[in-house]
């Protein structure tokens, strides 16, 4: 318990890294001040232009990257038969510090792009298809928030199917574990997008794309 503990703590930590809010100060604004209110990648890709979006995703992919990086190399020898639980426990940290930082009186982003670090971090399968999925939808609806809920969603489906076949090589109660965690995480990306889910299903989403700047506007 005390492993799974330092790891949802070494991820926090990483997630405390908002590099929307950071670029934002950068440029004398608080981006939570500006368009939806949200410090994440398409606030800021909306607010800023592709740039700032750009460079707001991959640094929060990154950390996620970088915390599950660590975990593998601090316990990949003495825990490597529960390993890639402990990594879904730092990429949790890092999404939780990222949607709730301390310091910014709990008010983050949503989760997405850092949980693409995770996405790109657990295995290869589960990277293939949630970068199959979320472009799909992306490009053909150009909604940002129904690209990364089917994401989530296939999350869910992607790290059980594996888990059942036995491609993470763990026991059954870790691996029920690891299935609880996965739906925890969905549970709290929908809840977090309970706005965005009501505006798609009135049909009154904002659409998102790559290269359109808009005017920066307060709320």
């Amino acid at each position: 318990m005390l492993t799974r503990i330092i790891c949802v703590a070494a991820g926090y930590v990483f997630g405390l890294f908002q590099t929307s809010y950071i670029i934002g100060r950068m440029h004398g604004i608080d981006i939570r001040d500006y368009g939806s209110g949200n410090a994440g990648t398409t606030n800021m890709l909306r607010t800023m232009g592709t740039k700032a979006g750009l460079l707001t995703f991959l640094g929060d992919c990154l950390k996620c990257v970088l915390a599950v990086v660590l975990v593998r190399f601090c316990f990949g020898k003495g825990h490597a038969d529960i390993l890639p639980l402990l990594e879904l426990y730092a990429a949790a940290g890092v999404i939780l510090g990222h949607n709730f930082p301390f310091y910014l009186n709990f008010r983050g982003g949503k989760g997405i792009a850092a949980t693409a670090g995770l996405v790109l971090s657990l295995h290869p399968v589960i990277t293939v298809c949630g970068i199959i999925t979320f472009f799909t939808i992306f490009f053909l609806t150009h909604y940002v928030s129904l690209g990364s809920l089917l994401v989530y969603v296939g999350l869910v489906v992607e790290i059980i199917v594996l888990g059942q076949s036995g491609a993470f090589g763990m026991e059954p109660p870790q691996l029920t574990e690891m299935y609880i965690i996965t739906f925890l995480l969905a549970a709290m990306a929908f809840w977090k997008h309970r706005e965005n889910i009501k505006r798609l299903l009135a049909g009154t989403e904002r659409k998102t794309y790559l290269f359109s700047k808009n005017k920066i506007k307060k709320e």
